[in-house]
Order: structure tokens, then C-alpha cells, then sequence
């Protein structure tokens, strides 16, 4: 009935055609289509498999950093490598100590004048900023490299409403951890501090630490900060106390804290970790040795260069506290009766710190002004902050803190001493390896916040960062007689997972599983 004509693929619908052509699977079309899923199965292994595997058994710089193993810095194509900036002035070369007898030689300076420097890991041969949130002060602030570079000759750390990782702000913390670190001699940063002096909230805050903790990094500062000992008694325990076993005490360890907020303990530090009572034959403490054969007590100290407040009276000068964070602890966190037996205090404005520490920590303090022009919000001035110090137990031992070059006050070695109620031996003017951190938070656990006045993005500028010696007592590098490389290569995972909260505590609670 209906005519149709014949069409090309006619025979494609009639099941009763036989097909023509190559009936083999092996076309080239079809080897190609294998090949290429070979390939992109391959890649897809190498990706997630292969490549991990090559990245955890590839031999590791244990520095984590451009310097090798005797402290010096590799060369970078473009960066700078030497350890004092070319751009810091030759006048600067030297300074005089602060008590007059000695010229220091400069040993490390960053002008930070070259603009749009960024510190993500790798970009920098001495600084890295870190990418974390600083849980242990309950900041508010995610810190993120992002928030970190140079403009105008200057560090630029900007504090800023920005959503990040579930917190409302974002803000930076840099250090140079595992890439420069110093034992004794002056640190000097030259800082305009953000916002103003007279609203509160912002956290500025220059400050070393020990290189055997990297802070932000709870399980390394976990029974290490802020010990800075070197005795075999009861100070290295947990909770500052003997065994129940054993009768517990001394009282004063356990009825002489801060009774409204912690109840009578004094500390609740969980015990020093590599402490001078470590067994002879153990194989996971750092070392050195004292001379009588027992391990040297390894201790995360802290000496703060600054950390600036705001007063919240109108007009009024902000205040910094400069401190030595230390245990184990005197009773009552008092530091000997008579500061004039082991402190100075060499301003009017300058004075000891009323907060004196708690159960995690004691606080070796002055409390002095900054200058009011010295603010983002005011004057856009810098000020100078510094401090200078001789490690160790010594009567010459000490550290005395500047503002703009002047004395502020000084902690002699005489004002750690023994502490008969406690039952402890003498603190120790910090001996480890220091490195630097330069940060801007925001906490509570520090001061009020005045929400109302704020203002937001606030930044923290800094010149320069300069550290001068002693020649005759030269002492750069991270891994010289108090060595940390090993040990840190040993525990690599607590020092790069800030995830990890404690060091004995099992995975399964946030610990890094270690046993002491």
C-alpha cells in the first residue's frame, strides 16, 4: 500500500541481517578506549595511593625548613638567605648592653621591607604562619596565612571579620619555629599596636618560646610549657604533689591556689615530661646530660616581649605586660616577699603585675604603659620593644625589659629561687634554643571585650625584628647542645597535627598516644 524507499541503515534495524565488517573486539577504536582507561585508572592510583606513599618515605629535612643541619640557611632563588637583612641599617650593627658593659653584635634582623611577602609553609627561609585555631586561650580567631604580608616596609597581621572554620574572625599568628632560635643576648621589635589604647579586646603580642614546643600545638606544649627546671623533686610531679600513696602534699601545693576559680590545688600541670628524673637508660629524652650523669630538664619556657592592652577609660595610655612564664610554682604564686631581692623596676609607670598565675602557669611580671600615639587609631607611631637575658641559675642570670629603649624593669635569678613551702628547687633563666612569634588575637581568657567600640579590620604593624649577642657568647641555631631536631623528627606527627591536644592521652581522645 504505502511505497517506501530504500534507506542506508535499513539493514541497522532488521534483526534478521547479518552485521558486515570486522567482527574482532581488537579495533584500534577499541584499544584506544581501553588504553585511556588504563591511564586514567593508573593516574587515579598514583593520585591517591602512590603519591602519599612517596610523600611519607621520601627522606625528610628534619628542620622543616630552608636551614640545614648547622643552622644555616639553603639557598632560595629570589629570597633572601643570610640571617641579617641587608636593608638593616649598618648603625644598628652593634648595641650596648643594658648594663653598660658589653657591645652586642647583631645576629639576626628582618626590616620586612619588601612588599607583598606571603609565609604560607615554604615561602619564607625564616617565618611561617600558621593555619589553626588557638584553642588552648579560647580565641576567637581562626589564624590563617592569609592573613599575614608586607605593605609600606612594614609586617602587616590584619584582624578581620571574617568567617573562617566556624569562627567569626580571622586573624595571624608567624614564628620562626625550627628556623632561627637563639640562647641569650636582646630581642628588639619595633610595633605599632592595633586599634586604641583606650578601647578594649585586641591581643597584640610579641613573644619567644622554647623550640622543643611549637605553640598552637597542644600535644609538644603538653607537660613541657612552662617548665623551665632542672631539679629532681616533687616539682616535676603532677599537680606539683607526692603520690597519695605516699601521703600526698606539700600543703601548699595543695591548698594554696586561686581557691574562687580552681578550687585550693595549685597546679594542675600534668607533671614535666622531660624532666631531670627521667631514667638513666631512657631512649626518648632529647638530652643534654649534667655533669653528674642525670638528664638536663627540658622545659617549653616563654619569655614575652609584649602583650599590649587596652585601658578602658577614655584618653588613657594602653598598658603591656613583660613576663617569664615559669614552673613549677611557689605557693600562692608569690614570687619572694622583697622585690628588691630580686627585681628592679626602673620607671614610675612601671610596676609588678598584680595577676601573679593560676594553676597552669606563674607569671613573673611587670606591668608597664604603652605610649599613647603608638596605635593604629591615634597617633600611627611605633614604640620599641625589648628584652635582654643571660640563661641560667647564676647571680649574673637575668631578664630586663625595654620600651623605646629604655629600662623597664629586671628580673634577677634570685627572684626564682627555692621555695621551701612548695618544696621545689630553683627556676632557671630560660637555657633553651627561643625562637619568635608575632600574633593578633582576641580572647577573653586575656582581657574584656568592648564589642560596642571595636573596630574592625584592626592591624598589627611591625618595622623590624632584630636580635643582637654577646661575641663572645654567640649562640643561633635550633639544634646546637640542647638538640631538638631528632626528637621532633622522631615525633613529627605532634609537631605538624595541631589536632592533637595532649601527648599520653590515647588517639581516640584527641592525644598523641605517646608514652612517657
Amino acid at each position: 500500500m504505502f511505497d517506501y524507499e530504500k534507506e542506508a541503515d535499513d539493514a541497522f534495524h532488521d534483526p534478521t541481517v547479518e552485521p558486515k565488517g570486522n567482527k574482532t573486539l581488537a579495533t584500534t577504536r577499541g584499544l584506544m578506549n581501553l588504553g585511556a582507561l588504563a591511564f586514567l585508572t593508573l593516574g587515579l592510583c598514583m593520585l591517591f595511593a602512590g603519591y602519599p606513599m612517596l610523600v611519607y618515605l621520601r627522606p625528610r629535612d628534619h628542620n622543616l625548613s630552608t636551614l640545614n643541619n648547622t643552622g644555616q640557611v639553603g639557598g632560595i632563588s629570589g629570597v633572601r638567605t643570610t640571617l641579617i637583612d641587608p636593608d638593616t641599617p649598618e648603625s644598628v650593627y652593634t648595641r650596648t648592653s643594658v648594663d653598660g658593659k658589653t657591645q652586642l653584635k647583631l645576629v639576626f634582623s628582618d626590616e620586612f621591607n619588601i612588599d607583598g611577602r606571603t609565609f604560607w609553609p615554604g615561602d619564607d627561609p625564616f617565618w611561617t604562619a600558621e593555619d589553626l585555631h588557638y584553642w588552648a586561650t579560647s580565641d576567637y580567631e581562626w589564624y590563617s596565612p592569609e592573613a599575614i604580608t608586607t605593605a609600606n616596609g612594614s609586617l602587616v597581621i590584619t584582624l578581620s571579620e571574617t568567617p573562617t572554620h566556624n569562627l567569626n574572625f580571622r586573624s595571624g599568628l608567624m614564628n620562626t619555629w625550627n628556623k632561627f632560635c637563639f640562647q641569650g643576648g636582646q630581642i628588639e621589635v619595633r610595633i605599632m599596636l592595633p586599634g586604641r589604647p583606650d578601647v578594649m579586646g585586641l591581643w597584640p603580642a610579641a613573644w619567644t618560646a622554647a623550640n622543643i614546643i611549637r605553640a598552637g600545638y597542644g600535644a609538644t606544649t603538653d607537660g613541657l610549657w612552662p617548665y623551665s627546671y632542672n631539679s629532681c623533686d616533687v616539682g616535676t610531679l603532677k599537680n606539683q604533689t607526692y603520690p597519695a600513696s605516699q601521703g600526698g602534699g606539700p600543703l601548699a601545693a595543695e591548698t594554696t591556689g586561686v581557691v574562687l576559680q580552681y578550687g585550693p590545688a595549685l597546679s594542675y600541670l600534668p607533671g614535666q615530661r622531660l624532666s631531670a628524673c627521667t631514667c638513666p637508660n631512657s631512649d626518648d629524652h632529647p638530652g643534654p646530660k649534667n655533669s653528674d650523669g642525670t638528664w638536663v630538664g627540658r622545659s617549653g619556657a616563654e619569655i614575652d616581649i609584649i602583650e599590649a592592652a587596652a585601658r578602658g577609660q577614655r584618653g588613657a595610655n594602653g598598658s603591656t605586660s613583660m613576663s617569664l612564664q615559669v614552673a613549677p610554682f611557689d605557693a600562692g604564686y608569690w614570687l619572694p616577699n622583697s622585690t628588691s631581692d630580686w627585681a628592679t623596676f626602673y620607671t614610675p609607670n612601671t610596676e609588678p603585675n598584680e595577676y601573679r598565675g593560676s594553676v597552669y602557669q606563674q607569671a613573673a611580671s611587670g606591668l608597664g604603659n604603652t605610649s599613647y600615639e603608638a596605635y593604629e587609631l591615634t597617633g600611627q607611631q611605633f614604640s620599641s620593644y625589648a628584652f635582654e637575658y643571660i640563661p641560667g641559675t647564676s647571680t649574673q642570670s637575668h631578664v630586663t625589659w625595654l620600651i623605646d629603649g629604655e629600662r623597664q624593669w629586671r628580673l634577677g635569678s634570685t627572684g626564682l629561687g627555692p621555695d621551701e613551702q612548695t618544696e621545689i628547687g630553683p627556676r632557671v633563666v630560660p637555657t633553651e634554643p627561643m625562637y619568635i612569634i608575632l600574633n593578633l588575637g582576641i580572647s577573653r581568657n586575656f582581657v574584656s571585650i568592648d564589642w560596642e567600640n571595636l573596630e574592625f579590620p584592626a592591624h598589627m604593624y611591625v618595622d623590624y625584628v632584630r636580635v643582637w649577642q654577646d661575641p663572645s657568647k654567640i649562640a643561633v641555631g635550633c639544634d646546637r647542645e640542647y638538640g631538638t631536631a631528632a626528637y621532633i623528627e622522631k615525633h613529627l606527627e605532634a609537631y605538624t597535627n595541631p589536632n592533637l591536644t595532649t601527648w599520653q592521652r590515647p588517639r581516640s581522645e584527641g592525644g598523641y598516644g605517646s608514652k612517657v
